[in-house]
């Protein structure tokens, strides 16, 4: 009995795929093994068509139905697999040329990204003071009698004159013991500072006035008293704000929110300083997100220069932000790998060999020139990063315009064959080998003088199977379909027109492997 062929006892083994077969290239998590070099200590297993994964060979060469060269498998990777996972669209060398294919690397590194957003410059609300009446009484004189002065510490403010402060003062500089520290205490809430207390003893007898310090440094923005204004309890005198730092607020988005924490350094432009750059960091996010907005918001403080006598950021001022955004280290693609459509990432794996693998892609944040990339790809995988776009396209149309992956044969172990009906399959099985050697070889000459033999072969095949169950008549037809072989022009009409064979041939080779399989096992049976 004659072996069955070599190349066709592989076809048997995978489950056929179509002419644009979606194919996968499974490295157990290391990188691909097709490259165009044999890896150092790695064994060189076989050559695999990627697009035909069935066709498998010991040498280098072509795929004899597509023409693509053949893929190195080295050990430890399991090849491309034929029962599809991805889609893998072949280039030859030209069309990789023309095409501009450019590749990069996954890797694992820092991820980057600068957010630009809009806000306003706000005083630093934690040096912001009104001053009040504490009790009624008379401005007698203003030492700040506008409003944009710049003031210090402890600086007199005006003199304010209420006789109730005054007997108050006369009483403090009499009384010893807890009589006085209760008095000291009275004139602390009429607005006297500890420091003015304590120099009471020395303030001349005739005084009848007490000044109002500044409680803070900074500029006055509201002055509501005049020289001579008499003012009730309550009744707002001045306003200070401590302009030397500013906020600069902003609403970070949703979106935008695992980027964003403390301490990030934030760089500010305003239209009334172009070409300037004031830098600060984020102290506060707003724990109250806003649902209408779906944003929160972001305080940034900035120092605030005095130039010339002026603080440089004015209050309620426009400004731009430009934050910079870093995610710890994680796997990468450059952000032109992936193609994105709809709910959909993607990206193209080079698996060597001209072998381009669809993977789709599960993303997490993106950076500015990078993505991070969830699951889909591992530290090392080459992505196509120029020409994806043109490769997509070539697997939307191979999808688009794919051939049936097998004939109507059913999934379901076929009766077994007669003694006559495998030999009659294995002389088709060999004639079809040599029909796949020679397009190996890209011997036109060849393929056409075996094509010839096909026409009085297919006969006697259907002649072995005239009385056969009725379960073996849809492969038939499919074989007798596709087993007439016309002479060929060039190698490529050659391919083609053999592509059907190879899948006729691959059905029946793998009907004759389950036949043998279950003689194998009745006489098995037999001999226990």
């Amino acid at each position: 009995m004659k072996p069955i062929p070599a190349i066709l006892l592989t076809l048997a083994v995978a489950v056929p795929a179509t002419w644009f077969a979606t194919q996968k290239l499974h490295t157990g998590g290391a990188s691909s093994a097709a490259t165009s070099g044999q890896p150092a200590g790695r064994k060189l297993i076989y050559y695999q068509s990627a697009m035909h994964p069935w066709i498998k060979s010991e040498k280098p060469g072509r795929c004899t139905i597509c023409g693509m060269e053949l893929t190195p498998v080295y050990e430890g990777d399991s090849g491309f697999d034929a029962a599809g996972g991805g889609d893998v669209v072949p280039l030859t060398q030209t069309m990789i040329q023309v095409v501009n294919v450019q590749t990069a690397e996954a890797q694992v590194r820092p991820l980057t990204k600068t957010l630009t957003v809009a806000g306003m410059i706000d005083d630093n609300a934690t040096r912001h003071r009104v001053l009040s009446a504490y009790i009624p009484g008379r401005v007698q004189k203003l030492y700040v009698n506008f409003m944009g002065a710049e003031v210090k510490e402890g600086q007199p403010l005006a003199e304010f004159y209420s006789p109730t402060l005054l007997q108050s003062e006369r009483e403090y500089r009499t009384l010893t013991g807890e009589l006085r520290s209760a008095t000291a205490l009275r004139l602390l809430q009429m607005g006297l500072t500890s420091a003015q207390i304590e120099a009471l003893p020395e303030k001349p007898g005739d005084k009848l006035t007490s000044q109002i310090l500044s409680p803070i440094g900074g500029t006055v923005v509201v002055q509501n008293v005049y020289e001579g204004q008499y003012v009730q309890e309550g009744e707002r005198l001045f306003e200070i704000a401590d302009f030397s730092t500013m906020w600069f607020q902003f609403r970070a988005y949703e979106q935008d929110l695992p980027w964003i924490k403390p301490g990030l350094k934030v760089d500010i432009t305003t239209p009334s300083h172009p070409g300037k750059t004031f830098t600060g960091n984020i102290t506060f996010i707003d724990p109250n997100f806003d649902e209408a907005t779906r944003s929160t918001k972001v305080r940034v403080e900035l120092e605030n220069p005095l130039v010339d006598g002026r603080r440089l950021l004015l209050h309620r001022l426009y400004a731009d932000g430009f934050v910079q955004l870093e995610a710890p280290e994680v796997l990468t693609v450059p952000r032109t790998a992936v193609i994105e459509t709809g709910p959909e990432a993607v990206a193209y794996v080079d698996q060597g060999g001209g072998a381009y693998s669809r993977r789709v892609l599960k993303l997490g944040r993106r950076g500015d020139a990078l993505v991070e990339v969830a699951s889909g790809l591992s530290a090392g995988d080459k992505v196509v990063v120029n020409g994806n776009l043109l490769i997509d396209g070539q697997a939307e149309m191979n999808r688009a315009f794919a051939e049936p992956a097998t004939t109507n044969a059913p999934a379901t172990a076929l009766p077994a064959l007669t003694d006559a009906q495998r030999e009659a399959v294995k002389d088709f099985l060999s004639l079809a080998d040599a029909i796949a050697g020679a397009l190996a070889a890209d011997k036109l000459d060849d393929f056409n003088t075996q094509a010839a033999k096909s026409h009085a072969a297919m006969p006697a095949l259907m002649d072995a199977f005239v009385n056969s169950d009725k379960a073996w008549h849809p492969l038939l037809k499919s074989i007798e379909e596709a087993g007439h072989l016309e002479k060929a022009d060039d190698l490529k009409a050659a391919r083609k027109t053999f592509h059907p064979f190879s899948n006729a041939a691959v059905a029946l080779a793998q009907a004759l492997r389950r036949g043998e399989k279950e003689i194998g096992r009745a006489s098995c049976r037999e001999r226990v």
